[in-house]
């Protein structure tokens, strides 16, 4: 039998001697401080949880492990206007396959607009025409990244998504999703913080809840995405008045 060239990343832990107080940050975050051998699925892994669980921690450690700016982009970008990220990365021990990839990306949604602008000054037209011909900054945030997603994307990929969907509608979600299984179909491999129901509906993805209690695995109809966004669509007007009422 043939190896399978993906998944790119296989997993991720935290290197056997590492040193660091577990009373600081991240460390003192459970989640961060639980991390055990992640294991990635081939097409899609999604980690989920309230804001300040730790995952878009851990994606930004794994995306500077793998070698990527702290301000995201492709490994050549490596602009940075702040110091403000953890030592995580230096951590970490991760698994990669016998095949690395031919594309890679690593998006933050809060310095993408840092990242286009830096993009711009080199004035390059290849960067241009990797984009679709047109500045990021020509486009709205959602076509910037849908410019990502259909242009810059090549396939043969490990793509590393930070919460995608902030500058997306619920129809462009969609979209972003179909691009999305069209890439992982395409022998490409995508790690998504998300809060998005819709980005997390994509078939047969590990999804990785990240709480108070450390990470775990969970299915998609048992995260609280899915089930407080089909609880509200459902009875919204009683919810509603049991959030809105004087009493």
């Amino acid at each position: 039998m043939a190896l399978a060239a993906k998944p790119y990343l296989q997993t991720v832990s935290l290197r056997p001697d590492a040193q660091f107080d577990a009373d600081q940050y991240p460390y003192n975050i459970p989640a961060v401080g639980e991390i055990d051998r992640l294991a990635f699925h081939a097409d899609v892994t999604f980690f989920v949880g309230e804001n300040g669980a730790g995952k878009s921690t851990v994606l930004e450690a794994i995306a500077l492990a793998l070698g990527y700016g702290h301000e995201g982009g492709t490994k050549n970008v490596q602009h940075r206007t702040t110091e403000s990220v953890s030592q995580l990365h230096a951590n970490l021990r991760l698994a990669q396959g016998f095949r690395k990839p031919r594309d890679g990306y690593f998006l933050r949604a809060e310095s993408f607009f840092n990242v286009a602008t830096y993009m711009d000054d080199l004035d390059d037209m290849a960067y241009l025409q990797g984009y679709g011909g047109k500045s990021l900054h020509a486009r709205s945030h959602g076509e910037s990244f849908m410019a990502l997603l259909t242009h810059k994307f090549r396939g043969h990929g490990l793509y590393l998504l930070d919460e995608p969907e902030a500058a997306l509608s619920p129809s462009r979600q969609l979209a972003a999703l179909s691009a999305i299984h069209q890439l992982a179909q395409d022998h490409s491999q995508f790690i998504i913080a998300t809060h998005s129901p819709i980005l997390l509906s994509y078939p047969h993805a590990k999804i990785y809840l990240f709480d108070g209690t450390g990470i775990n695995a969970v299915r998609y109809e048992d995260t609280e995405h899915y089930a407080i966004t089909r609880d509200f669509l459902n009875h919204y007007p009683r919810r509603l008045e049991q959030l809105l009422g004087d009493d």
